[in-house]
């Protein structure tokens, strides 16, 4: 019988049981926080700002705005530090993302609303699997962080895109 779990989750499982409960109260602990609301305005003034370019948008409001600031100096923050800080990231951009969408489709027809389903599935089925290719080349530690950036990328990039496409 084949197990239902991902692979990388499942390793990641077995890591933190190992390492003892202290450690896996403390990664939960840590996954608890959420974004502040001045992490949220600050990201949201910088899409706001530079909405009718993407890549500007990109190297503006990615990481720089709150990553980087959780994670501090670099090199001084453990790896689980700094997924979590992706983590946070991330959470700020898919509530974005889900606005974008939102509103996208409020303003489609049905032909375009069952397009703009299926182009969004396939764009979860693509960062899912470029994401997880972190660990599947790499395999190890270093993969999670990377891991983490990527999906805070992918979403920011999808955000910013869905906003553009509410435009027209």
């Amino acid at each position: 019988m084949r197990s239902a779990f991902n692979p990388a989750l499942k390793a990641a499982l077995i890591c933190i049981l190992q390492l003892g409960p202290s450690f896996a109260a403390e990664v939960s602990d840590a996954q608890t926080r959420k974004p502040t609301a001045s992490e949220v305005a600050l990201i949201r003034d910088c899409v706001t700002k530079d909405k009718d370019d993407l890549d500007k948008g990109e190297r503006q409001c990615l990481f720089h705005l709150v990553a980087d600031r959780c994670i501090g100096k670099p090199g001084a923050a453990t790896d689980r530090l700094m997924v979590d800080c992706y983590r946070i990231e991330t959470l700020i951009w898919d509530g974005l993302l889900n606005e974008n969408y939102k509103s996208l489709l409020e303003a489609l027809d049905e032909d375009q609303t069952a397009k703009a389903q299926a182009m969004q599935r396939a764009w979860i089925a693509y960062r899912d699997t470029t994401c997880q290719f972190y660990y599947d080349k790499i395999q190890g530690t270093m993969a999670n962080m990377m891991i983490a950036a990527c999906v805070a990328r992918e979403s920011a990039r999808r955000a910013m895109l869905l906003k553009f496409f509410t435009r027209f």
